[in-house]
């Protein structure tokens, strides 16, 4: 796996091996060792969550004031516009926002780590959107920012 890391400390841009031949290609889209060793990071995950939406969708920017979760996303079909906005408090990245496209072309998965907002644009026709969280979906904790605040200055 290669590690990419963003302009926010802690989100990460991960590019797994894909082996291919001319029956088609297989990776790894987990494995704990393998994510540990690459990131310095101990995710357990509880949930995965699968989703498609229409070109234009956009979802987010979703964060748990409880239960925070951290997100490993990746895209099955389609291509999206990923964002995650930093939202703790005394970071040096505190309230600005990293994005990153994501296809299911190029096979990258974004870690979002616990304690950041996250969204995504659909910009394919539809797509399909996979990600594994560290913690359960907590309706009552759900908090969002909106998409389009001035102060987050986020290019959609």
């Amino acid at each position: 796996m290669r590690v990419e890391r963003t302009a926010l400390p802690g989100v990460l841009v991960l590019e797994p091996r894909v082996f291919g031949d001319a029956r088609g290609w297989f990776l790894e889209s987990w494995n704990r060792r393998v994510f540990r060793e690459a990131t310095g990071v101990e995710a357990d995950f509880v949930q995965d969550n699968h989703s498609r939406s229409a070109k234009g969708v956009l979802r987010g920017l979703h964060y748990q004031l409880q239960q925070p979760q951290g997100k490993l996303v990746r895209v099955v079909v389609g291509e999206i516009y990923d964002v995650a906005v930093d939202l703790r408090r005394g970071s040096p990245g505190f309230g600005r926002s990293v994005g990153v496209k994501l296809d299911a072309e190029l096979r990258r998965m974004l870690w979002v780590p616990e304690r950041f907002a996250h969204g995504f644009l659909v910009t394919s026709e539809y797509a399909e959107v996979q990600y594994k969280a560290t913690d359960y979906y907590a309706p009552e904790h759900e908090r969002t920012l909106a998409w389009n605040d001035p102060a987050l200055g986020i290019t959609w």
